[in-house]
């Protein structure tokens, strides 16, 4: 599919289980680097769908099927292709917006650029842009195109995490050495805490215990007007992956709570 110039790989499914003549649509954003769509196709988007919500899941920009420009990678230009494929899929929302890692972070933007096409959001290991957020892409990012340009790092991560994710690793590290992404994504634009205060839907936000990002809950809770936080004990940053039965129950559970406000 072509959405905002480019050419995008999409996955729906459709409702089930539902009479409802037009049933709340769920949008799943996933990381970046390694991730692709497939981490909610095998997880969540299935059991959502069964409970009676539309799904989309897409691959963002640069990722996985989707084309690989050289180009266009700041938060601003992920917020800008969502909003086009919304357009090409004819869905005008609100939408539930379901976003992993920086696919969190992209849905805070879109909810602050678009907040009438947004019913809620649930975030996973995600924080909103910010000078701090920035700061830490800009050199996560860097020293990743360093790193994953050498033989042995990628022989290391064959040999400690499995040839899959060696087979991810290389293909990011490509993505790193072949378009402006490290430069541009820690770019932004950064949201205001005001911007972020006016993020006035529901959101859920969920953490691992073990996480360097878990020390977001609080800020978050504090900054938004009707967030929540839900902290997995035990896991660290791939909660959607290593604890998926937690966060489908959490989801579904979420959605019931939140899905009356259907699309129009």
């Amino acid at each position: 599919m072509q959405a905002n110039g480019i050419r995008m790989h999409v996955q729906r499914m459709a409702a089930r289980n539902t009479t409802a003549a037009n049933p709340p649509t769920v949008v799943f954003i996933h990381g970046i680097g390694t991730d692709s769509l497939a981490s909610f196709y095998f997880t969540l988007a299935g059991p959502v769908a069964a409970a009676g919500h539309q799904v989309v899941a897409y691959d963002l920009r640069g990722h996985g099927r989707s084309e690989r420009t050289e180009n266009g990678y700041r938060v601003a230009d992920s917020v800008a292709d969502l909003a086009a494929l919304l357009d090409e899929l004819e869905i005008a929302g609100p939408v539930h917006l379901v976003g992993n890692s920086f696919g969190g972070t992209v849905s805070f933007s879109f909810a602050a650029t678009f907040p009438e096409r947004v019913a809620s959001l649930v975030v996973i290991e995600s924080e909103p842009t910010s000078d701090e957020w920035s700061a830490k892409m800009g050199s996560l990012l860097g020293r990743a195109r360093a790193q994953l340009q050498h033989a042995e790092a990628l022989e290391w991560i064959t040999e400690n995490r499995g040839g899959h994710t060696s087979k991810l690793a290389k293909a990011a590290g490509r993505m790193l050495h072949t378009t402006a992404i490290a430069d541009e994504l820690p770019t932004g634009p950064i949201l205001t805490a005001e911007q972020v205060g006016a993020i006035g839907v529901p959101v859920l936000a969920v953490f691992g215990s073990e996480s360097d990002l878990v020390e977001q809950a609080p800020i978050l809770e504090a900054a938004l007007p009707h967030c929540r936080t839900v902290i997995v004990p035990g896991q660290e940053h791939s909660v959607l992956v290593e604890a998926p039965k937690v966060m489908r129950e959490l989801l579904l559970d979420w959605l019931t709570e939140h899905g009356a406000k259907v699309a129009v």
